[in-house]
């Protein structure tokens, strides 16, 4: 994935999140920058273990990215027949609200890809036990997958997060009880301040232990929250996007110039 990358030098300051930090001119330079890189970690799982294991988010932000990923010469060579798709967070609606990220994410990606359909995991959230059917699901997958040596297996390969106007990621939103789990990967929290508020949403253990973890934050209405974190004083209690780091792999933010307030 990309080094930090500062686009011109005219007094403009990269913002110092934790990790690496690829500013973009725009979406569409954003696009490409996360596109590119995205495609060699999946050519690489695939070449060194066989298969590439994707998590994606929802919201309005990757949708653009996800179109272009199907029409894009540029990333025809993306190995979706030997790729496993995951959801990042759901919202406890059905398959086919408007609301269920799944909904999107099949119709953008999956209707349009020879992803096998064994490998499309869609979470579960119509069961009562969905955060623990999940959880089973990606244990049994993610262990068979990791290569010849154990301790690298239970691993996403590349993740992809988004930002809310709070500083909350995937479903991990401020001072919620999720945000303490240790020792699951999958669990039930809910979001005070949105609707539908169930949510059923990876945690920290297994999102931080991926191979790859991309944010990827656009537009000015993000800038004041990259400042803030930039800023260093909230802890991730506060500012859940901040308890993401790259434990045994590479944590790198996508963002545009108008996100880093330029």
């Amino acid at each position: 994935m990309s080094d930090t990358y500062e686009i011109e030098d005219d007094g403009f300051q990269v913002p110092s999140l934790p990790g690496g930090v690829n500013v973009a001119a725009d979406e569409e330079d954003a696009q490409e920058r996360l596109g590119r890189d995205l495609l060699a970690v999946a050519k690489q799982a695939v070449r060194k273990r066989g298969i590439f294991h994707l998590a994606l988010s929802g919201g309005g932000t990757p949708m653009p990215l996800y179109r272009r990923l199907m029409i894009d010469p540029l990333f025809r060579e993306m190995p979706w027949s030997n790729t496993h798709l995951w959801i990042v967070d759901e919202r406890r609606a059905p398959f086919d609200s408007d609301t269920n990220n799944f909904k999107h994410i099949h119709e953008l990606i999956i209707e349009h890809c020879d992803i096998p359909g064994a490998n499309v995991h869609p979470m579960p959230v119509e069961d009562e036990d969905a955060a623990d059917r999940y959880e089973a699901e990606l244990r049994e997958c993610l262990m068979l997958g990791g290569g010849p040596d154990e301790r690298d297996r239970g691993r996403l390969d590349f993740v992809l997060l988004g930002m809310g106007p709070d500083g909350h990621t995937a479903s991990l939103f401020p001072h919620s009880p999720a945000l303490l789990v240790e020792d699951r990967w999958v669990v039930d929290n809910d979001a005070p301040s949105v609707v539908p508020p169930p949510r059923v949403t990876m945690t920290y253990p297994l999102l931080n232990d991926a191979r790859s973890i991309a944010f990827y934050v656009l537009g000015a209405k993000k800038a004041e929250m990259i400042a803030r974190i930039s800023s260093g004083g909230d802890g991730f209690e506060a500012l859940p996007c901040k308890g993401i780091r790259a434990l045994r792999g590479e944590l790198v933010w996508y963002v545009d110039r108008a996100a880093c307030g330029g």
